[in-house]
């Protein structure tokens, strides 16, 4: 047997050289690791808690549950409860202690980003949900008296879960509009409660979004548009021509035992919180609403610019549209003829679906590319007994899993025709909403993000960019003119397009003032008299909307101008090498996001980025 030979003093330094650096490079990969997993689990616990939490934001979020971990869950439908409030706040505040936890620079790129993105946006809802009865979801306007039977008519029948889901979050409807009561009566009982104009506007509404007559005869939107969902259903053999009448039968039997009764006592119970002497006033006139307003402001626009520095950047805006609408009526003497008496612009698109073709045409190169399968797209009219309580256009936001069926709802009472039309399908589908969605979201699963990403919600990155695009728009409109010999038209688009600029930042300087400042009604009437609208009712629609819905249009206006403002910096940072397709690519690529770190991201990425092919 051959005898082994002894290590020499060299070859046992080595080795231990070996094995301690294995040892910290071991120890090292274990603390990147720690960190990675801390993340992984903080983010996959808080989709998962965030999804199973609310069936309904589910199935709007993701399509296939099952696809993302969540295999057992049970159809909810959450109400206000003060209890669970007080307790979301200490899991609130539990969540963001662990995301500061994890050392950001043990993370890959896009983590590290993420972590940053989500402990921002969860510190501005804590700071937010300290203000415990400021805000309001029965607001007149945009209030889930409104809301809630709309996301139920396009509650998408995947399977016969998703059918047996629908009817169990309809079946408590009556317990989510009870807690909403009692949320408004802690709210009145806080001495906050909604002012009786507004109060009477939600009882009108409960009274005529859901009739027994239109029940009785079969014609409600909720009962049709359920057994068109059912039909594919029924067509591939998912479920049977049994089951759908019984599921039929059910829906009919909820609607009139459950949901109808729920709005009957929704509205008897703020009838009684009615009290004529709460005035409608701005936030800035509450005990702590100048406070509330700033915290509001940050969680709508995701700006962190303060409030003072927000006047400023609108009052320059609102002198360099005047300029140019000024510039271009002394210039076109003509078209400033046709426009002071309002004549029509000879538009020559009327066909919804001509029009969405222009536009995805005129958009090629300036912005990247959809990947994947096909998209369709169906544009319906809202419902009749919704028309008056329903914006003029808006579009429902695709799961993230199921990008290829999208809609699109035109309320036809305020039926926009022509360019609006044309401006509007901008702003709700290409380039706006409906594909900075399926971009977004085809992205996101292309590129192995992780899905806690769909939590973030800054209404300044998606209406900002739907209101970016829509201007665009006003450009493609007065090119397709141009191109169809009406020039003088194409002037008009451009003047149409700068007037609506003007009139939105002329709403943002309002809201500013009558929630910040505490502007009266008659102090901003005098303001709009300056303006030329002097009729008396419009002065008070106008006060009576911004009144109700704060940062509402700061929301679109505010995130427009921070969108201008990036696109600046990228221009400066970029040079020679600074393409539209690029900051657009940049943008879609680094959203939903506040603005502070979309601008940070900018800085620190400044060679990054892509060329149009």
């Amino acid at each position: 047997m051959k005898k082994k030979s002894a290590l020499s003093l060299r070859q046992i330094l080595f080795l231990a050289a070996v094995l301690l650096a294995f040892g910290s490079l071991t120890l090292f990969l274990f603390q990147y690791k720690k960190d990675e997993k801390r993340f992984t689990n903080i983010t996959s616990r808080l989709f998962t808690e965030e999804m199973t939490s609310s069936t309904l934001n589910m199935h709007y979020s993701i399509a296939h549950p099952s696809d993302f971990g969540i295999y057992d869950y049970d159809a909810v439908l959450p109400g206000y409860d003060a209890d669970n409030t007080l307790k979301g706040q200490f899991a609130l505040e539990n969540t963001i202690a662990a995301l500061r936890s994890v050392r950001a620079e043990k993370l890959n790129d896009s983590d590290a980003y993420l972590c940053k993105l989500l402990t921002r946006y969860l510190d501005n809802s804590m700071a937010l949900g300290s203000f415990r009865y400021y805000s309001e979801p029965l607001a007149p306007s945009s209030g889930m008296q409104s809301q809630l039977p709309i996301l139920l008519a396009e509650y998408t029948f995947r399977t016969r879960r998703d059918v047996e889901d629908y009817l169990s979050l309809l079946d408590q409807t009556d317990e989510y509009f009870a807690s909403l009561l009692v949320y408004e009566q802690e709210k009145a009982a806080a001495g906050l409660s909604m002012p009786a104009s507004s109060l009477k506007s939600v009882r009108k509404q409960c009274d005529t979004i859901v009739t027994s007559e239109a029940l009785d005869s079969n014609s409600h939107f909720l009962q049709t548009t359920f057994a068109e969902r059912l039909q594919p259903l029924l067509e591939n053999g998912t479920i049977t021509a049994a089951d759908a009448q019984k599921y039929t039968d059910t829906n009919d039997r909820l609607l009139r035992t459950v949901l109808l009764p729920a709005y009957v006592a929704l509205g008897d119970g703020l009838l009684l919180l009615e009290d004529p002497a709460v005035p409608l006033t701005g936030l800035a006139a509450k005990p702590q609403g100048k406070e509330y307003y700033e915290a509001l402001l940050l969680s709508e626009t995701g700006s962190y610019r303060p409030v003072s520095e927000v006047q400023e950047l609108l009052t320059a805006q609102f002198t360099a549209e005047y300029e140019a609408i000024r510039s271009l009526l002394t210039q076109h003497p003509e078209a400033a003829k046709r426009y002071t008496q309002d004549e029509e612009i000879a538009f020559p698109l009327r066909d919804i679906s001509q029009m969405l073709t222009d536009l995805q045409g005129r958009m090629k190169g300036s912005f990247p590319t959809i990947s994947g399968e096909a998209v369709s797209v169906s544009v319906k009219p809202v419902s009749e007994s919704l028309e008056s309580y329903s914006a003029p256009a808006f579009y429902l936001t695709a799961p993230l899993d199921d990008t290829t069926q999208n809609v699109i709802y035109i309320n036809q009472q305020k039926t926009p025709k022509g360019l609006e039309l044309y401006t509007t399908l901008a702003h709700e589908g290409y380039p706006g909403h409906l594909y900075q969605t399926v971009y977004s979201n085809r992205r996101t699963l292309a590129e192995g993000e992780r899905p806690a990403k769909e939590l973030l919600w800054y209404g300044g990155y998606l209406e900002g960019w739907a209101l970016y695009v829509e201007f665009l728009s006003y450009d493609y409109a007065s090119a397709l003119l141009q191109e169809s010999n009406l020039g003088q038209d194409a002037l008009l688009v451009q003047l149409e397009k700068h007037n609506r600029s003007l009139q939105l930042c002329l709403y943002s300087l309002l809201d500013i003032m009558i929630h910040y400042e505490d502007a009266s009604y008659s102090r901003v009437a005098k303001v709009l008299e300056g303006f030329g609208i002097k009729d008396g009712s419009s002065a008070k629609a106008i006060y009576t909307y911004i009144a109700q819905e704060p940062c509402n249009y700061l929301k679109y206006y505010l995130g427009y101008l921070e969108i201008l403002s990036l696109q600046n910096d990228a221009r400066t940072l970029w040079g020679d090498t600074y393409t539209d397709y690029r900051f657009h690519s940049f943008y879609l690529d680094n959203g939903p996001a506040d603005f502070l770190s979309l601008r940070e991201q900018l800085e620190a990425d400044d060679n990054a980025g892509r060329t149009a092919p």
